[in-house]
C-alpha cells in the first residue's frame, strides 16, 4: 500500500453549495466555504426543559398584569381631572349668563387672559336675601337677583337702596396678580346723578353704573366684573377646606346682633397671627366694619382702632387665601380628590361675565402671579386724602395715579 499522505489530496476539498430558492442576484456571486470551516458540526445542546426539577430555568415572561393597572388608573385619574375641569367650566359659563347685559357692554377685556394682563373689578353689595334675618334683606326674590345680577333697580325695584359693599381691583394675567381695594366712601362722579360716595353707583345704575364710576375715577379701563355671591363665597371656602389668613392683632366681632342675637348674623373671635376660617367666619371676617371687645387681657382691634382700611385689607387677604388653597403644591391631593367639587363651587361664589374660557385661566394667572402685598387707597399717612362732602373721602389724583401705576406694573 502507498503512503496515506500520498493519497490525500492536497489543498482544501471542493464543495457544492446549494440554495433552496435561489436569489436574484445569487448567480453573479462566488460561493463562500469559509463559514463552513468555522461551524461546530457537533450536536448540539437541547435546551433545558424549565419544568424538570433540579435543572435551570429560562427567565421568566414579564407580567402585564401591573402595567395595566397602571394604565387603567392613569385613565381614571385623567377623566376625574377632565370631569373636575368640564365642571368648572359649565359652572362659570352658567354664571356668565346671569350677568347685567348692561354692565357686559362697558367692559373692554378679551378671553385671553392668561397671557394679557387684565383689570377686573370685584364688588359685593350689602343686600341679603329675602328670607334673611338680617335688616338688610330685599322684599322680594326678584329684587335680590335684581342687585346679585348687576342689573340696574327697575320695576318694584326702583328704590336704588342697596350699595356696593365691596370694590376691589385686580390686575391678573401676564405673570401679574396685585389687588387694589378703593373705599367705597371715596368721592367720586357718579353717572347720571351728582358727585357722592363712589358705591352709590350701583344703586342707581347696577354694575354698569359702578363699573363707569370706577373707569372714571381711576382713569382706567376695567376689562372684567366679577360680583360676589355670599352663598357661592361660603361654600367655596368650604371646599377647599377653608382659608388660612395672619390676623394683624386680637379681633373680635359680632355681625348683626351676633350668632345669638336672632337676626341671621354671627360672632368672630380671632386671636393675632394665623388663623383657619370655615366659609361662614371667612365672610365675618370680610365684613367687619366695628369690632367688639375682646374677652380677657391683651389689646385688640376695638381698642387699637378699626377702620375701612382695615376692612379692606382682610378681604384681600382671604381672597389670597383661597388662591393660595387652589395653587399651594402641598394641596394638590386634596384639590384633586375634591377636584369635581370644588370646580363647581368655585364660579358659584361670583356672577361674571368671564366664563368657561377666561374663569379658568384666571385661576392659572393667580397661580403664576404669586402674591403681592395689600394695596389700599389712600392707607397711610402721606396719601393726602382728606374728609369730603357728607363724611365721604376726597383722594387727590396724585394718590389715584400711584395706585394706578401700583396697579398696572
Amino acid at each position: 500500500m502507498g503512503n496515506d499522505d500520498e493519497q490525500r489530496p492536497k489543498g482544501p476539498p471542493e464543495y457544492k453549495v446549494y440554495r433552496a430558492r435561489r436569489g436574484l442576484f445569487s448567480r453573479f456571486r462566488k460561493p463562500d466555504l469559509s463559514g463552513l470551516r468555522d461551524r461546530d458540526w457537533r450536536t448540539p445542546k437541547l435546551p433545558k426543559r424549565p419544568d424538570r426539577p433540579g435543572r435551570e430555568r429560562g427567565p421568566r415572561p414579564q407580567r402585564p398584569g401591573l402595567r395595566r393597572a397602571l394604565k387603567w388608573v392613569g385613565i381614571a385619574a385623567g377623566a376625574w381631572i377632565l370631569l373636575s375641569f368640564l365642571a368648572f367650566a359649565v359652572s362659570a359659563q352658567l354664571q356668565s349668563f346671569k350677568l347685567s347685559g348692561d354692565a357686559k357692554s362697558t367692559l373692554h377685556g378679551n378671553p385671553l387672559l392668561l397671557f394679557d394682563p387684565q383689570t377686573i373689578l370685584v364688588m359685593g353689595t350689602d343686600a341679603r336675601p329675602p328670607d334673611s334675618k338680617e335688616p338688610v334683606g330685599v322684599p322680594s326674590e326678584e329684587c335680590y337677583e335684581q342687585q346679585a345680577h348687576g342689573d340696574a333697580p327697575h320695576g318694584e325695584c326702583s328704590f336704588g337702596e342697596f350699595r356696593a359693599d365691596t370694590l376691589m381691583l385686580i390686575r391678573a394675567g401676564g405673570g401679574a396678580f396685585r389687588k387694589l381695594s378703593v373705599p367705597r366712601d371715596s368721592y367720586a362722579e357718579i353717572p347720571g346723578q351728582s358727585p357722592q360716595e363712589i358705591n352709590g353707583a350701583f344703586a342707581f345704575g347696577g354694575a354698569g353704573a359702578q363699573v363707569e364710576a370706577v373707569e372714571g375715577f381711576l382713569d382706567i379701563e376695567v376689562d372684567h366684573v366679577a360680583i360676589v355671591d355670599f352663598t357661592g363665597f361660603e361654600e367655596l371656602i368650604d371646599a377647599v377646606g377653608g382659608v388660612v389668613v395672619d390676623v394683624p392683632q386680637k379681633l373680635c366681632a359680632d355681625i348683626s346682633g351676633g350668632a345669638g342675637g336672632g337676626q341671621g348674623g354671627g360672632t368672630l373671635r380671632l386671636g393675632k397671627g394665623e388663623n383657619t376660617l370655615d366659609g361662614e367666619k371667612a365672610l365675618i371676617y370680610s365684613r367687619i366694619r366695628k369690632p367688639s371687645e375682646c374677652p380677657g387681657p391683651g389689646r385688640s382691634a376695638f381698642t387699637l382702632g378699626y377702620d375701612d382700611f382695615d376692612r379692606a385689607a382682610a378681604q384681600q387677604a382671604v381672597i389670597a387665601g383661597i388662591k393660595d388653597r387652589l395653587t399651594d403644591p402641598l394641596r394638590l391631593p386634596y384639590n384633586f380628590v375634591k377636584g369635581p367639587i370644588i370646580g363647581w363651587d368655585a364660579p358659584k361664589a361670583f356672577v361674571s361675565d368671564m366664563g368657561f374660557l377666561a374663569m379658568p385661566q384666571l385661576i392659572l394667572a393667580a397661580g403664576i402671579g404669586g402674591d403681592s402685598k395689600a394695596d389700599v387707597l389712600c392707607k397711610g399717612a402721606n396719601s393726602g386724602c382728606s374728609e369730603g362732602p357728607g363724611g365721604s373721602i376726597e383722594v387727590p389724583d396724585s394718590e389715584r395715579r400711584r395706585a394706578v401705576k401700583k396697579l398696572l406694573g
